[in-house]
């Protein structure tokens, strides 16, 4: 079996990235237009944007990906990393792929010398929640949103 690496997304990526995005976005039950799906894809791309893609692989295949955004917090004077989309193909999970992308994440942001790295998840996603809770803590924040 081959070993199971997590790096920065590259352009060649965008391939099999695609539909990993699209399984993600019908998981939460989204449809993101075409063109934001392009806007996201280039800020990965682009060096000055403080979004990041990572994928884990094996070989050539790619079996998930990590999202993550570097911002401030009125709470810390060092930035906040927040996690924002982790997606691991159905035939790769249950292998501690959520788990590499996360501590890659873990890793950058360490080396950012962010004070947090956090995520959210849905509350009826048990699967993501038993992973969630082996390597991190639940502070019990509850999330409101608002339509702009």
């Amino acid at each position: 079996m081959q070993q199971l690496i997590v790096s920065p997304v590259v352009e060649q990526d965008f391939v099999q990235w695609l539909p990993y995005w699209l399984n993600y976005q019908q998981f939460y039950q989204v449809q993101l237009s075409e063109q934001v799906t392009a806007t996201t894809w280039a800020r990965f791309l682009d060096e000055n944007s403080p979004v990041y893609c990572a994928v884990a692989r094996q070989g050539d295949k790619i079996l998930g990906f990590v999202h993550y955004v570097f911002h401030a917090s009125t709470w810390a004077e060092a930035d906040y990393c927040y996690l924002e989309d982790l997606f691991v193909s159905t035939d790769a999970r249950g292998k501690l792929v959520g788990k590499h992308l996360i501590e890659y994440v873990q890793v950058q942001a360490k080396s950012r010398q962010c004070a947090r790295l956090y995520w959210h998840t849905q509350e009826s996603n048990h699967t993501a929640q038993r992973l969630y809770n082996w390597v991190a803590e639940k502070p019990g924040i509850i999330e409101y949103r608002m339509a702009l």
